[in-house]
């Protein structure tokens, strides 16, 4: 019984997100002197890299192969995540 108890208060400490994986991407925005580079990935890993150019259009690195190992060059995004521009100008 007393170790039932130990059980359930180191549960009730411990924050939940050590016990459940991330469901949102995250979004790193880089900016360098003639790219913006917004880095979404989830749990660790890179889902995709959009890379916005000041001059020329827009285009996205993805991962290569299953293993995450080098990047592919594609002209439109592979994710299905709600994306939702606010302001353009």
């Amino acid at each position: 019984m007393n170790l039932i108890r130990t059980y359930l208060l180191l549960a009730c400490l411990l924050p939940i997100s050590s016990f459940a994986m991330d469901t949102e991407p995250s979004i790193i925005i880089t900016h360098s002197e003639d790219k913006t580079f917004y880095e979404y990935s989830l749990n660790g890993q890179i889902l995709e890299i959009k890379v916005v150019p000041k001059v020329g259009p827009t285009y996205y690195l993805v991962p290569h192969n299953e293993h995450k190992e080098g990047f592919q060059r594609q002209g439109e995004s592979s994710l299905v995540i709600p994306k939702w521009v606010i302001f353009s100008w």
